[in-house]
């Protein structure tokens, strides 16, 4: 029992990267935590036309890729990790990440 408590303390424990690393050129294989790839040109979102996406970000947490908006580059708007295993909420501040503190 006690080794299955250590075990869930550990994953509890999560850590996030605090720095972005600007990727140049889109290569999927190379994204790893924190890293971003800016798009070529916005795209578009049906739901949010004032908000289209700009860049690619890999999840500072647990290195998901996925599509973030012009707020949420410009440190307007929180970014949520968008899989199942992981619950990170950030800020992008510049060249950082900033966990998003508990309400």
């Amino acid at each position: 029992m006690l080794k299955n408590s250590k075990v869930l303390i550990l994953m509890a424990e999560e850590y996030m990267v605090n720095q972005l690393e600007m990727l140049t050129v889109w290569i999927p294989d190379r994204m790893k935590p924190g890293m971003i790839f800016p798009l070529d040109k916005p795209i578009d979102h049906p739901q949010r036309p004032h908000d289209p996406f700009w860049a690619v970000l890999a999840c500072p947490e647990c290195g998901t890729t996925g599509l973030v908006s012009r707020l949420q580059v410009a440190g307007l708007c929180a970014v949520i990790c968008g899989t199942d295993l992981c619950s990170a909420e950030f800020f992008l501040r510049g060249d950082g990440i900033v966990p998003r503190k508990p309400m």
